[in-house]
């Protein structure tokens, strides 16, 4: 079922990050309806998926990125086979980054994580990761588990991405046993990411450690700016927005 947001998505706040998950599509559809819709979000961060990997993948993310008032963060096309970060001037502090190509099984598409130490004003540093996991059921738990992996750069992390697998799935149900899943945390918006046209599963979220506040997270239907007609002339899937807020560096987590 997608719903309309019921309530207004929370605003500005010491702390508070606005992030976005999104399956571009190597940016093969709509340019100009994707950049309207990243726009509409206000996000802090976009975590992209299917950022392009082989014709000028740094120029490409290098337009997306000056189409939507945002500096390339971290991933990308030659760094993590398609993640990629995306920050807002200003709002975010990169501390470092850890991209990481993950093993390959012959025959599968090169797959890889997107991840950078970041850090808002006065907040913990926190890791954030876009991902986009195989279609390949065996490969993909690998992957599930090389998540939690990632999360060890720092005691507070974000995970983004195309996960490829639904909520009951085995690896899905390994993060959510360990994080926190976003849209079933703080539902607003819609749940079902793909097929803009008629959605129907959840196969895209966001995650977050213990500690970090979700306090909202869904697919944007309804947001002012965002139109239906863009969310389907954009890309094959919706975007997944949160709103999180990161604890001070003195707090418990």
């Amino acid at each position: 079922m997608t719903t309309a947001p019921t309530a207004p998505l929370p605003g500005p706040g010491p702390r508070r990050l606005r992030l976005l998950g999104y399956n571009v599509r190597s940016l093969r559809d709509d340019r100009e309806a994707l950049v309207r819709v990243i726009r509409a979000c206000e996000p802090d961060v976009v975590c992209v998926q299917e950022s392009p990997r082989y014709w000028r993948p740094e120029g490409q993310a290098a337009w997306l990125a000056r189409r939507t008032g945002t500096t390339v963060l971290a991933g990308g096309g030659r760094t993590a086979a398609g993640p990629l970060l995306l920050g807002r001037p200003g709002a975010v502090e990169v501390l470092g980054v850890h991209d990481r190509f993950l093993p390959k099984t012959r025959g599968l598409h090169a797959r890889g994580f997107a991840t950078a130490l970041l850090r808002l004003p006065g907040s913990a540093p926190f890791s954030v990761t876009s991902c986009h996991l195989s279609l390949d059921a065996d490969e993909r738990h690998g992957q599930f588990e090389l998540l939690l992996d990632q999360l060890r750069i720092a005691e507070l992390g974000v995970i983004a991405g195309d996960f490829n697998e639904h909520p009951d799935g085995q690896g899905w149900r390994l993060l959510a046993s360990r994080l926190q899943d976003g849209h079933v945390t703080a539902p607003w918006g819609g749940e079902f990411t793909s097929v803009p046209e008629r959605p129907y599963q959840r196969i895209d979220a966001v995650f977050a450690t213990p500690g970090i506040t979700v306090l909202a997270c869904g697919v944007p239907h309804g947001l002012p700016g965002v139109t239906g007609a863009d969310l389907r002339a954009a890309t094959d899937h919706l975007p997944v927005l949160a709103v999180l807020e990161i604890p001070g560096p003195k707090e418990t987590y």
